[in-house]
């Protein structure tokens, strides 16, 4: 009977339009002053004036309340000389009028008071509503911070869409041609039993793909029961968000779908940095594989040959004529240099691809700078150099042989630059936890142009050139034991500063 009284009866939708307010209010004014009129004064229907004053409550502004207060007043004003000029004028009837219009006034007063007090609540209400909206939506921004591939968005996506709705189950896919494929996630309620179904690799309902006219990018479907969202993607597929039983409305699901999409955007730029990283990564895994290759297999030619040109300057062959000697020799020069040259690019790709020998052990560094000057001795001798060395006790923690290469680069590269009957100045001391070697020479030194690539790769030309691999190695050779190599100009000299610690600190590249 209830339902069937509601249904012929519905209640009014609060508040009422300006229309309607206005056509109720005045409709039941006149009622009240023509009844107000045609009645005795010591009925005092008067008092009913305060029924359109009250109604006037139910609209959406104070302005109904204030004119409606006035007109009642101005009504019972004219309803009491109208009764005056019919029946007379009397004390009582005066004070029922007086009362009638305080009874007007009261309630206009109260219903100006109620409304501006329903005003502050649905602002309040507002207010916490909008705050509450604002925090779930930081709250979403938190779960969705840091840098993101599209796969780890999906899954960060579906996961605080759950959080953020209060969904059973929320799940995100790309539609493609009607199915949902991946990057795909599902997001579940904890409390949720038996899991939620998913939608991957099936065919999607019609409803989840035909947006209704006017919906936007969000929209619901199944009765209600799914909300479906859509992330605009820059190919074809677009993502699609599937929202079992959300617990929040619809406009703030459009929020976070709003908020979502530029986080979308960006995570294509992180992709296309993540594939380029990879195929560099590829390319020069490629490179360093066949540098090394190369290098590896080129000394066992290399020192095949030299071997049988040594044999053949000891006279394996025979006598040989002097010029073929000489053609022998500048052919072991050349074949030691190859040989030095794929020794340092075997060197070279271990140091860049990371395979270094971890195991190191106590180098007596005095010792090992003091070989290294023997073994360039002839070419000193020749180029009649003036070494002079102040080689002070000092031992580190490393390994043995890419040190002794450090240490030749240096040398090497100060014998071969320096000019005849000059001074090569080798000092190597140890305070502080650290041991420096300096190499000083006279030779031209290095262009101001030249000094902020002196030790990378393929540097060549002038002093520190060669195959541009030497100082480069130097440095890599440093830092790998945790140390450093600079170059200092100074005035008609160059001055090159390696510096170790004693104690082996931890490498880095």
């Amino acid at each position: 009977m209830r339902q069937a009284l509601r249904t012929l009866f519905p209640p009014p939708r609060l508040p009422l339009g300006d229309g309607t307010l206005w056509t109720v209010c005045l409709g039941t004014l006149a009622c009240v002053l023509l009844t107000d009129l045609l009645t005795p004064a010591s009925l005092v229907v008067g008092t009913l004036l305060t029924v359109p004053v009250a109604l006037s409550a139910l609209g959406t502004s104070r302005r109904p309340v204030v004119v409606l207060t006035l007109l009642s007043v101005l009504a019972s004003v004219l309803a009491a000389v109208s009764n005056a000029q019919v029946d007379g004028f009397s004390r009582p009837d005066l004070s029922n009028r007086v009362v009638s219009l305080l009874a007007i006034l009261l309630v206009g007063g109260l219903t100006l008071r109620s409304r501006e007090a329903s005003e502050r609540a649905v602002r309040i209400a507002e207010d916490e509503r909008l705050l509450t909206r604002e925090r779930l939506l930081r709250r979403l921004a938190e779960d969705m911070g840091g840098p993101l591939g599209q796969p780890e968005f999906v899954a960060r996506a579906a996961a605080a869409l759950q959080h953020l709705t209060g969904a059973r189950s929320v799940e995100v896919g790309a539609a493609v041609r009607a199915v949902l494929r991946p990057p795909h996630a599902l997001a579940v309620a904890p409390d949720l039993d038996p899991p939620a179904p998913s939608w991957l690799d099936t065919r999607l309902p019609l409803d989840f793909l035909a947006r209704p006219v006017g919906a936007g990018n969000v929209w619901a479907a199944d009765g209600g029961r799914v909300v479906l969202a859509r992330l605009q993607r820059a190919d074809d597929s677009d993502l699609l968000l599937i929202l079992r039983g959300p617990q929040t409305p619809l406009s703030l699901i459009g929020e976070a779908a709003a908020a979502l999409q530029p986080l979308l955007e960006r995570t294509r730029l992180l992709d296309d940095l993540r594939a380029g990283r990879e195929q560099l990564r590829e390319r020069g895994e490629l490179l360093r594989d066949l540098v090394y290759a190369f290098s590896h297999d080129l000394r066992t030619p290399l020192l095949a040959n030299a071997m049988n040109m040594q044999g053949a300057l000891r006279g394996a062959y025979g006598p040989l004529p002097q010029a073929y000697r000489e053609t022998l020799e500048n052919g072991l020069d050349a074949n030691a240099a190859l040989l030095a040259l794929a020794e340092k690019l075997l060197l070279v790709t271990k140091y860049e691809s990371g395979e270094t020998d971890d195991q190191t052990s106590d180098v007596n560094l005095r010792t090992l700078v003091q070989g290294v000057l023997e073994d360039l001795r002839p070419r000193t001798e020749a180029s009649r150099l003036n070494v002079e060395r102040q080689l002070s006790a000092a031992r580190v923690q490393g390994r043995p042989h890419d040190l002794r290469r450090a240490v030749q680069n240096l040398l090497d590269n100060a014998v071969k630059f320096s000019p005849p009957d000059g001074t090569l100045r080798v000092t190597l001391t140890g305070e502080d936890g650290e041991v420096t070697l300096t190499v000083q020479d006279d030779g031209p030194g290095v262009p101001l142009s030249r000094e902020p690539q002196l030790f990378q790769r393929f540097r060549s030309g002038g002093a520190g050139g060669g195959t541009g691999l030497g100082l480069y190695l130097t440095r890599r050779i440093a830092e790998g034991h945790g140390g450093s190599v600079r170059y200092v100009r100074t005035q008609q000299r160059s001055l090159f500063i390696l510096t170790l610690p004693v104690d082996g600190a931890t490498p880095h590249d």
